[in-house]
């Protein structure tokens, strides 16, 4: 029996590990709930290198969830639609990236996989990780201001920040049909800077050729103030104009310079009309920046809007797991803390990446390579100054108040000893809360929640660390009552 060509194709089609990841993933999100799905294995992702076939989910918090609650099922659904039977392994992001072998393995789109592409066309040979795409481009960067430590490998992508992550991937890329310009706009430490400048370094090794050019607004405004004063527009407008790609940082600080806001206006308006690329950052919506220039602020919305979200605790987990990795490398240690303390940072420190890594270089500076050994209390302890000068007061009272209103209760069903799962379950993550901001003790947590003992406190808060760990929604219930209290 002979089978055509588009036969043995479509076969190959259907067997590769994706065609069978995508098959395993409709059957999973049938059977765990949207919800669920993409709290958990939504930001995983399926890696091969040679043969090996690997999951890797986005933390090592995720990893165990899956290990703990998928792993069978998945192992079941993925040998059904596999008709290779290839064996599946499991890994975080974190490990899989340890592991990669001294030969890179090359990814579509990836800067790798363009030089690749460029040594098969030049009929150039060797190992790709050792090209330098262009030496001068690095010590060009640097000049501008650029951070090398601000790359798109370690940045951490999320639900709050995965379509700017994409969006930014594709300009760097230099693809078609684009947006212009591009406004990522975010309070301060939600990565808009990371980007801007994971985005000038890619772009400029994917296409050594072309200007990239990366201010920030402040300079912008200073290097244009001189060139008025020594009478050198003409060079200052030449060199913005020639950028196939410009990027501009924090440009809300030009709003109310009148001057300023004009030329940016019209080295906006140039560089769109001749095709050429511009992406800026903001704190702000342009919505939002009243002062700005009416002409400047309506084109930056006639463009691509991207609003960067808060950071969920999933991401935030991944955050200090990617960074632990690079201070480790720094220092030569084994990066690894206990699970405890990257979920206590991850829960104090909501309001800004910044603001997260700090507290983690804060533990790493004080005992190095004895993180992996540090317990709770010491972290808290060693924290403790920098969280008296960033945390807010919050009462008990008002995280009753705020508990209560979040799922629909009266703030005296909070002390009251109604036991109904819909009561005991808000009560039970008020007194979680009450821990985690507030210098209250376990009594006295206890006696403002209608005298209770401080073993139900201590219970309460056991039970809501167990249950947030693998229930999404409660997770994000927690966030987004932290994060109120904390406004």
């Amino acid at each position: 029996m002979t089978m055509t060509t588009g036969g043995i194709a479509g076969e190959m089609a259907e067997a590769t590990a994706g065609a069978v990841w995508t098959k395993t993933c409709v059957a999973l999100k049938r059977e765990l709930g949207e919800a669920t799905f993409g709290s958990w294995l939504g930001q995983a992702a399926l890696r091969e290198r040679g043969e090996d076939v690997c999951l890797v989910a986005a933390t090592g918090v995720a990893r165990d969830w899956i290990r703990r609650h998928a792993w069978r099922r998945i192992g079941e659904l993925w040998a059904q639609n596999d008709p290779m039977g290839r064996a599946l392994d499991l890994k975080s992001r974190m490990e899989f990236d340890q592991a990669a072998p001294a030969s890179p393995m090359v990814t579509v789109g990836s800067p790798a996989a363009a030089v690749a592409v460029a040594r098969a066309e030049t009929g150039l040979t060797g190992n790709v990780i050792e090209i330098e795409v262009d030496l001068t481009a690095p010590r060009a960067a640097r000049q501008q201001g650029l951070q090398e430590r601000f790359s798109f490998d370690t940045f951490v992508a999320g639900p709050a920040n995965e379509f700017a992550f994409a969006v930014a991937r594709r300009v760097a890329s230099w693809a078609d049909g684009h947006f212009n310009p591009v406004l990522f706009h975010g309070p301060y430490g939600f990565g808009k800077t990371h980007l801007l400048n994971a985005m000038a370094w890619e772009a400029m090794r994917t296409a050594p050729g072309k200007r990239v050019v990366y201010l920030t607004a402040e300079r912008f405004t200073s290097t244009f103030v001189k060139a008025v004063q020594d009478r050198q527009t003409a060079a200052f407008k030449e060199e913005l104009r020639n950028a196939d790609l410009l990027l501009i940082d924090d440009v809300q600080f030009v709003a109310g310079k009148t001057s300023t806001q004009e030329e940016l206006f019209h080295t906006l308006m140039a560089l769109i009309e001749d095709g050429r690329r511009v992406v800026m950052t903001a704190d702000r919506s342009p919505a939002e920046l009243s002062e700005m220039e009416p002409r400047l602020r309506s084109h930056l919305q006639a463009g691509l809007v991207c609003g960067i979200e808060p950071a969920d605790r999933t991401l935030r987990l991944g955050i200090l797991e990617r960074k632990l990795a690079t201070l480790a490398g720094q220092g030569r240690f084994v990066p690894s803390a206990k699970a405890e303390v990257l979920e206590f940072l991850a829960d104090r420190f909501t309001d800004s990446v910044r603001e997260l890594e700090g507290a983690l270089n804060t533990l790493v500076a004080r005992v190095g390579g004895e993180v992996a050994r540090l317990s709770l209390d010491e972290a808290q302890a060693i924290l403790r100054p920098n969280l008296s000068c960033t945390e807010k007061r919050v009462t008990v009272d008002q995280i009753q108040k705020a508990v209560a209103e979040h799922y629909g209760l009266k703030q005296a069903d909070m002390i009251s000893e109604r036991r109904a799962r819909a009561v005991a379950r808000p009560r039970q993550a008020a007194m979680w809360i009450a821990k985690q901001i507030t210098t209250r003790s376990l009594p006295d947590i206890g006696r403002r929640f209608g005298g209770r003992d401080h073993t139900t406190v201590l219970h309460a808060v056991r039970r809501i660390e167990a249950l947030k760990a693998d229930d999404p929604v409660l997770a994000r219930d927690l966030d987004t009552l932290l994060r109120k209290l904390r406004s």
